[in-house]
């Protein structure tokens, strides 16, 4: 008879080992321990408490008197919505604006299915919001020095909202919610608001302000009801979509399409060039496909492993050649269209990209499609700005409102994130040539004010070039603060890359890798992870800073609220109002980049490890 095997020691001692192994268990404490632990734990932070709290009532009391100031006259925000939203773009042409948002709306939807965006979100935390977000309400229902009609309709509205989270905390305890579910409760919600809440219908009639009782005009709420929609479906779309191609080809295409769409949008639909199709067949199309099949050809050859000395020499050649005539073009020593100048430049930086991106037949092909890509877009594109716009606006640019605010914060950032990443690895380069002109930028634009550098490439760069050529307003404002933006992008990805072990990059040398290639494919992903709140940090400043176009004569948002509708006759002097709600609307931008950030941070595990 065999003996048996006892396992149960072992099976103990594994079972001993995982529970010390195990992270501690979070104790759980409720609202009035949690007070008594971080707010009430001593005399001193009782009283830091009460002094913080009145400061905040005093703070909160204040603010609603600006808002509920009988003298404020809301009826200049609610009539002037799309003034303060789009400036003057012509109303018979609005549809243009429409299929904008609707355009944008179906990448996020698409976007958000590419990258599998599905947390699942807790019930009790989002009734736990809803009572914090009522009990604000009602707080400030309170202490509104407001009629007692309105501080009774806020107390009772905040107290219904409390409730609401409540019971929804205690009925459905613990349980998780997709995010689709939420999304349509959202969608839900704001579809009611717009057709249910009796906002009124403010608008010019005539030249008139007409101001009706009943809800939002159907020319707002029906295309904001099929944009809605619009979102929902997209989201549904992507997530079917991914399930019949490779989730990285539709993430590659909506990030092609977020660095090239929005720009399309903005010149080619919202501008509406008159298009000379003759002009375009003689002398665009012939350009773009030369620079195509040629260029295409040469980066091909270029990219191929083994071309040596020779792929390096011409590539410092194609770039000279570029600079060159760059250089002629402000001597005005011969003409030549400023796209085939462009497209001179970007051949240049792909020939020396090239080797970075050798191997076999398809990945050399692949940079070449891209190549072709990049001319067939950009010579569009290019046609376009430099094509008369069909539009009849009466002062011009065709841009103004909170549509430049997003479009200068978004190419501003778009831009100087490459230039940053170059001034950076400039500045960390072991070549004293670049180091040392790396450096002396940085620090002199950071020592200069961004006021300064606007005015600069408004008013005085035109005074440089050479007959003929002109900076256009927004294109000096893009440019400047590009340029501005950049030398700060750069100490941020400076910081990044110095957190780089020594480590990593011996281990990319034995590995064979190239200098490019180890800074493309190694460093510089661990390098911007690092950097991802300082970024976001800056991406806020951008956008908050926006507000300065309208000191050098740009009719963004501030400018609109603050010079457009005071000087209305039937607003005169009321810009307290407009001011208000486009801080409202700065802060709402500033909080979401400051959440997706956050979230971003805990899903890499920034700072922790």
């Amino acid at each position: 008879m065999t003996d048996s095997i006892n396992t149960a020691p072992a099976t103990d001692n594994l079972d001993a080992l995982i529970a010390a192994n195990a992270p501690p268990e979070i104790p759980t404490h409720g609202a009035v321990d949690w007070m008594k632990k971080n707010l009430f734990s001593s005399i001193s932070t009782t009283v830091q408490t009460f002094l913080f709290i009145t400061l905040l009532v005093l703070i909160l009391r204040w603010l609603l008197g600006l808002i509920f100031d009988p003298e404020a006259s809301w009826d200049s925000v609610a009539t002037n919505m799309r003034l303060l939203f789009t400036y003057n773009y012509p109303a018979d042409q609005f549809i243009r604006i429409w299929f904008t948002v609707g355009a944008l709306l179906t990448a996020v939807g698409l976007t958000i299915a590419a990258w599998g965006v599905d947390p699942k979100l807790s019930v009790k935390k989002l009734g736990g919001n809803l009572v914090g977000v009522g009990a604000l309400i009602a707080i400030m229902g309170i202490i509104a020095p407001a009629s007692s009609t309105i501080k009774t309709g806020m107390i009772v509205v905040g107290v219904l909202i409390a409730v609401l989270g409540y019971g929804i905390s205690r009925v459905l305890g613990e349980q998780k919610i997709s995010f689709f579910p939420f999304l349509l409760v959202v969608a839900g919600f704001w579809l009611a608001v717009l057709w249910l809440v009796p906002f009124g219908r403010n608008e010019f009639i005539d030249g008139a302000v007409s101001n009706l009782p009943g809800t939002i005009n159907p020319s707002t709420k029906i295309p904001w009801t099929i944009l809605i929609l619009l979102f929902l479906g997209s989201v549904l779309a992507g997530r079917a979509l991914v399930t019949v191609i490779k989730p990285q080809a539709l993430r590659l295409t909506m990030i092609a399409w977020w660095v090239v769409g929005p720009a399309f949008l903005i010149f080619l639909v919202l501008r509406d060039p008159q298009f000379d199709y003759d002009k375009v067949l003689r002398t665009d199309v012939p350009w773009a496909l030369g620079f195509a099949i040629i260029g295409g050809a040469i980066l091909y050859w270029l990219a191929k492993p083994g071309v040596g000395e020779i792929g390096r020499l011409f590539a410092a050649s194609a770039t000279l050649f570029a600079l060159f005539n760059w250089v002629a073009a402000f001597a005005g020593w011969y003409s030549m269209l400023q796209k085939v100048r462009l497209s001179f430049l970007v051949f240049a930086l792909f020939a020396l990209a090239a080797p970075t991106f050798a191997g076999e037949r398809s990945v050399r092909l692949k940079f070449v499609y891209a190549w072709v890509g990049t001319v067939a877009i950009g010579h569009w594109l290019i046609t376009g700005i430099n094509t008369v716009s069909t539009l009849d606006i009466a002062a011009p640019p065709f841009l103004g409102g909170f549509t430049l605010s997003m479009v200068i914060a978004y190419y501003v950032m778009l831009a100087s994130f490459p230039l940053g990443i170059i001034l950076a690895l400039a500045r960390t380069s072991k070549l004293p040539i670049f180091r040392l002109l790396s450096t002396l930028y940085i620090e002199f634009v950071r020592g200069v004010p961004l006021i300064t550098i606007l005015f600069f490439f408004s008013i005085m760069v035109n005074l440089f070039l050479p007959g003929g050529m002109e900076l256009a307003e927004l294109a000096a404002i893009f440019l400047g603060y590009a340029l501005f933006s950049a030398a700060y992008m750069a100490e941020n990805v400076r910081g990044g890359l110095q957190s780089i072990r020594v480590g990593q990059y011996e281990a990319s040398d034995a590995l064979g890798l190239t200098t490019s290639q180890r800074t493309i494919f190694i460093v510089l992903p661990q390098a911007l992870r690092v950097t991802i709140p300082n970024l976001v940090g800056q991406a806020i400043g951008t956008f908050k800073e926006t507000s300065l176009i309208a000191i050098v004569g740009g009719f963004d948002l501030l400018n609109v609220a603050k010079q457009s509708i005071p000087n209305q006759p039937d607003f005169l002097g009321q810009n307290k109002p407009a001011l208000l709600f486009i801080c409202a609307i700065y802060w709402a931008g500033s909080y979401s980049m400051s959440r997706a950030s956050r979230n971003l941070e805990t899903k890499l595990g920034v700072g922790t490890r």
